[in-house]
C-alpha cells in the first residue's frame, strides 16, 4: 500500500512559480513510476507529467511542456512538479499519483494509488 500526501499547492498570479510535493509512505516508491495529473473545474482529470522509477524518464503534456519540470528523490521518497510561467488555465487541482508498473508499460489508468490534491489557482 502506497499513500501519498501533496503540499505545495495555493494561489499565484499568472507568470509565477509554485514547486508541489508529494511525499510516499511505504516501501515501494524507489520502484514505483509517478505521475502529476490535474482536473479544472467541469473538466476531466488530465495527464501533466510522468517520471520513471530512476527518474531518468519523463513525459509532459503538451500543454505544460517547456513550464513545468517533474523529478523525485527516491531518499526522501518525494516527487516534485516545478511549475514555472503559470497561465490562469493551469488552475486546477493537482494530484499525485503511483504506479506499480514500469515507466513504459504505465498508462493514465495503471496508477493505482492517489493523493488527495492540492488547490492552484493562477490569476491574471
Amino acid at each position: 500500500q502506497v499513500q501519498l500526501v501533496e503540499s505545495g499547492g495555493g494561489l499565484v498570479q499568472a507568470g509565477g512559480s509554485l514547486r508541489l510535493s508529494c511525499a510516499a509512505s511505504g516501501r515501494t516508491f524507489s520502484s514505483n513510476t509517478m505521475g502529476w495529473f490535474r482536473q479544472a473545474p467541469g473538466k476531466e482529470r488530465e495527464s501533466v507529467a510522468r517520471i520513471s522509477s530512476n527518474g531518468v524518464s519523463t513525459y509532459y503534456a503538451d500543454s505544460v511542456k517547456g513550464r513545468f519540470t517533474i523529478s523525485r528523490d527516491n531518499a526522501k521518497n518525494t516527487v516534485y512538479l516545478q511549475m514555472n510561467s503559470l497561465k490562469p488555465e493551469d488552475t486546477a487541482v493537482y494530484y499525485c499519483a503511483a504506479s506499480a508498473r514500469p515507466y513504459y508499460s504505465t498508462s493514465d489508468t495503471t496508477f493505482q494509488y492517489w493523493g488527495q490534491g492540492t488547490q492552484v489557482t493562477v490569476y491574471s
